[in-house]
């Protein structure tokens, strides 16, 4: 697991950081886990477009990952670690003792070989890949895949290289400091899964050029001062002299820096204990 720099024999790859994908150990999905993933290139229900610049990218299948873990106290052996084009996180492959075989995010240390459980059991084995409720894990260990609601799934920490701290526990609750330095709420009923996610180098890839951008499904984002009045409020004026409004807005008007838009009656804080940092 590393990274992986080019000769700058062209202007791309001089600025080009990927992954060297020496983890993965299987370069074809398992074709029982997978479903059609269609694209929606940034339109809802009625064709509209609702997220601007969204569109082609190369063909993607759906890879069925387990979030729920719900096969208890069967032990499964991982079988191999795969490339999924949807999340930046890694895949295990795992398969249990009457050959049924699933996906689970790969935590940072799972090799293939090992074994992997999920038991409500208070003495099972505290390593990676095994999911446990939260009241089973000791203060301080680094916990991914955390349910918000006991039997849901994990919802939370799932991306490449993230990993949540349980802080301490008082009652039915625990404090679980997260990726983001918030300090959150969660009963401790609620299951996760032991260890760090893997691929932690995913922060340091540097894509290198715009078409590697359009195989993912974004396209080229305009700034609004290069459009014509009748598309921006930004947009006009003779060369790059600004015209119209001078305060940033949307391109419907609306200010874009530091007016809030959420409606806080909908939203609750009561399971925030501390904030997360600005910047974060």
């Amino acid at each position: 697991m590393g990274l992986k720099k080019f000769r700058p024999t062209t202007n791309a790859l001089r600025h080009t950081v990927l992954s060297d994908f020496a983890e993965i150990t299987k370069s074809r999905p398992e074709k029982s886990l997978l479903t059609p993933l269609h694209s929606s290139g940034g339109r809802n229900s009625y064709g509209r477009i609702t997220m601007r610049f969204r569109g082609g990218g190369h063909k993607r299948m759906y890879r069925l990952v387990d979030f729920k873990r719900d096969r208890i106290d069967a032990v499964a052996k991982v079988l191999a670690i795969e490339y999924d084009p949807n999340r930046s996180s890694r895949i295990a492959l795992i398969e249990y003792p009457d050959k049924v075989r699933s996906y689970i995010i790969a935590p940072l240390e799972l090799k293939v070989g090992d074994t992997v459980i999920s038991t409500f059991d208070p003495d099972a084995e505290i390593k990676p890949g095994n999911c446990m409720p939260i009241a089973n894990i000791p203060l301080g260990t680094a916990i991914h895949n955390i349910e918000l609601q006991p039997g849901q799934g994990g919802q939370i920490v799932r991306s490449a290289g993230t990993a949540a701290q349980i802080m301490a526990k008082e009652g039915s609750e625990a404090h679980i400091r997260l990726p983001s330095s918030e300090v959150r709420k969660i009963r401790t009923t609620c299951r996760a899964t032991i260890g760090q996610i893997g691929n932690v180098e995913h922060e340091s890839i540097s894509i290198g050029k715009a078409g590697r951008s359009r195989w993912l499904g974004r396209r080229g984002k305009v700034r609004g001062v290069a459009m014509n009045p009748v598309d921006h409020p930004h947009g006009g004026g003779e060369g790059k002299a600004p015209q119209g409004n001078p305060h940033p807005v949307t391109p419907w008007g609306k200010p874009t820096k530091g007016y809030k838009t959420r409606q806080k009656r909908k939203y609750s804080d009561k399971d925030i204990v501390r904030r997360r940092k600005k910047g974060n």
